[in-house]
């Protein structure tokens, strides 16, 4: 072991979207502090953040019926998908200052419109959306939103969805020109590459064995590096675990009384993608469906363009999975060795209660291709099994925690679990994950650092213009974020330039 021992500012531990992002974000508030990242793998943006990983939708809840439930009464409650729309925004400023800044160069290689659409089928389903629609389309936030039952219509905005399908069946879609694909591992390659240029320590191939507090407060971390198998000591005031499925176990190490009675549940998950590139040509849009009963809500159905590698592909899923792993590149023991003491009646409680989930996830797992391209034909009638592949996606562990409404309650969200003194906070869970990262980490900044956003705040504003504020009681303000955001973003116009090509 090397007695090497090195005081820094800030550690970062994981280099994916939430580490990037609270690094840009603590440069341009605080240049003159030291900042170093830890990272396991050899790259950044491997995990959770790479673009094969996840959906590379940009949440705004546009199209994701599960954001939107149907109250007792009937009428349908969009708070949730106000909240995600706002924080969604509030990214979009910041990549736009970071793009204005020239700190970031060419939007157009992690973000491009997108139309989103919502489908559904049956009559009930159909009433529901119509619902959504009247809901969601008199609001500043979801301006521009159509509703369609008309086949003719539909056949114009998704003919690959629409073709051979029978005339009375009852179908309906909203169709909002505005969404984005956003390739989430090119834009942490990009943060990286700026915090690099910044002066920060990126340390690949390095783990963080174990964390513990000094004396005065500060973190000191064992840091194994897996190239040279030597171990070093780093000490800081402030550390941020963002590694994705493996921030529970880093939290559990640093002992503090907020982790306890936490778990993580696994759930992996697998992408069918479309090898032939003229059935990619005939689809152009994101287009959400609806869950089937029991399963977990970050297994909505979708059919995605996606833009990879300045490539179109086209993507379909997620098919959830189960892997004792909290990551991809993770250990089988990684479930089992997250039942500590603390968290044990936790665990058992949420497996008791969450029987139906497992019961799918058992299911899922067993599913031939032939069985998943039965589940793709409800979107696309006339695929063949041959045009399509079947890709593994990224780990996502859902938090297990106990909750006013009982023990044991797994979270479906993104959970900063912060020590009280803020010098420790770790992000954990899932969807919608990297697309609110900016609103996610200026909640870790003002837990962790409460004593200094009296100073920060106007430069927060600058980045962020709508800080501290509602878009959507200031419709002056939406308006003029969404027109310079997706100018800076070169979003304008390309909106119309995209049309689907006619069927071959």
């Amino acid at each position: 072991m090397s007695n090497r021992q090195t005081k820094t500012d800030v550690i970062l531990i994981g280099a994916g979207i939430m580490s990037a992002t609270l690094g840009s974000l603590l440069k341009e508030l605080v240049p003159d502090w030291k900042i170093k990242v830890f990272e396991k793998l050899a790259t950044s943006g491997e995990e959770s953040s790479n673009e094969w990983n996840n959906a590379g939708t940009g949440h705004a809840a546009l199209c994701e019926l599960n954001y939107t439930s149907e109250k007792q009464d009937g009428s349908i409650d969009i708070s949730k998908a106000i909240s995600i729309n706002e924080q969604f925004q509030v990214s979009m400023q910041f990549w736009s200052y970071l793009v204005k800044s020239n700190l970031i160069q060419n939007p157009e290689d992690f973000i491009m419109p997108l139309p989103h659409m919502s489908l559904v089928q049956g009559e009930t389903n159909v009433e529901f959306l119509k619902k959504r629609f009247q809901a969601l389309s008199n609001n500043p936030l979801f301006q521009g939103m159509e509703f369609s039952e008309d086949h003719d219509k539909l056949m114009d905005w998704i003919p690959l969805i629409m073709k051979d399908r029978p005339a009375n069946e009852p179908i309906a879609a909203t169709k909002i020109d505005t969404g984005t694909d956003v390739n989430f591992g090119a834009l942490t390659r990009m943060l990286f590459d700026h915090l690099k240029n910044n002066d920060v320590e990126i340390n690949y191939q390095h783990s963080v064995d174990n964390i513990k507090r000094t004396s005065d407060g500060s973190w000191e971390l064992k840091i194994r590096n897996l190239e040279t198998g030597n171990v070093e000591l780093h000490t800081a005031k402030f550390v941020f675990i963002g590694g994705g499925g493996g921030s529970l176990h880093l939290l559990q190490k640093t002992g503090i009384p907020e982790s306890k009675h936490i778990g993580g549940f696994p759930v992996s998950g697998i992408f069918m993608v479309c090898n032939n590139p003229e059935v990619v040509e005939q689809h152009h849009a994101k287009v959400y469906g609806k869950a089937k009963v029991g399963a977990p809500p970050m297994s909505v159905p979708h059919l995605d363009t996606r833009f990879i590698d300045n490539k179109k592909s086209l993507l379909f899923g997620p098919f959830a999975g189960f892997s004792p792993k909290f990551l991809k590149n993770g250990s089988m023991m990684d479930l089992i060795t997250s039942i500590k003491s603390d968290n044990l009646l936790t665990m058992l409680a949420a497996g008791a209660k969450e029987m139906a989930l497992t019961k799918y996830l058992i299911q899922q797992v067993m599913l031939s291709k032939e069985q998943r391209m039965e589940e793709l034909r409800e979107f696309i009638p006339t695929a063949k099994s041959e045009d399509w592949d079947l890709v593994v996606a990224g780990q996502r562990v859902q938090v297990i925690k106990d909750t006013p409404s009982g023990k044991g309650t797994l979270q479906f969200g993104t959970e900063v679990i912060t020590a009280a003194d803020g010098s420790v906070a770790a992000l954990l869970g899932a969807s919608p994950g990297a697309s609110t990262a900016v609103h996610v980490m200026l909640e870790v900044i003002k837990k962790c650092f409460p004593g200094q956003l009296k100073e920060w705040e106007p430069k927060i504003k600058e980045m962020i213009p709508s800080f501290g504020e509602s878009l959507l009681k200031n419709p002056a303000l939406l308006q003029e974020v969404k027109t310079s955001t997706s100018e800076v973003l070169g979003l304008a116009g390309k909106q119309q330039e995209e049309k689907v090509p006619e069927l071959v």
